[in-house]
């Protein structure tokens, strides 16, 4: 629970689709909501710096303006050189994966091809994923706070057909995922 004075201070800053957010304020608490979407929260612990990205799909060709955010493979490079810009060093980075939910019964699961491209993302760039929560049925919210590492999430439901909860992959003891 936090205090009143870290409330009182508390900035909550939205990532949406496409977008990114990097900081080291401590006070900072990003959120999004993702379905078949992905998040990667990136952070080096030493310095606190860290970040959020939202993507909709693995990869695929933009046309005009920040199209590329979409996809995977641009929006992972760009949080990581930002995270880098700010301060952190790219040995000390530590993620977390979330999202990638089954959204619809339909021959083509988004989610698992953005959850799989996620992973083997991290993976050859020599990232290690310390927790999060992938795939399984349903959207999720995300609370992160990329100064301490810490993360939230909950099952966003339909209020009249209850969700059920994702699957959780097992943290290890400083990537803990709390669920709210």
């Amino acid at each position: 629970m936090m205090s009143p004075e870290a409330l009182a201070t508390e900035k909550r800053i939205h990532v949406g689709q496409g977008e990114h957010h990097v900081t080291a304020d401590p006070n900072v608490l990003l959120t999004t909501i993702l379905g078949s979407c992905v998040a990667m929260c990136l952070r080096d612990p030493d310095t606190g710096v860290g970040g959020m990205n939202h993507f909709l799909l693995p990869e695929g060709a933009g046309a005009g303006t920040d199209a590329g955010r979409r996809y995977g493979a641009y929006a992972m490079e760009l949080l990581i050189n930002d995270v880098l810009k700010a301060g952190a060093r790219r040995d000390r980075l530590e993620a977390k994966l979330f999202g990638g939910g089954r959204m619809f019964d339909s021959l083509r699961d988004v989610g698992q091809q953005n959850a799989d491209f996620a992973e083997r993302f991290l993976r050859d760039e020599g990232i290690p994923v310390i927790g999060g929560s992938l795939r399984g049925v349903g959207g999720r919210r995300l609370h992160y706070w990329p100064a301490t590492g810490r993360a939230l999430q909950r099952a966003v439901t339909d209020g009249h057909v209850p969700a059920p909860t994702p699957p959780r992959i097992e943290p290890v003891a400083t990537g803990a995922v709390e669920l709210f």
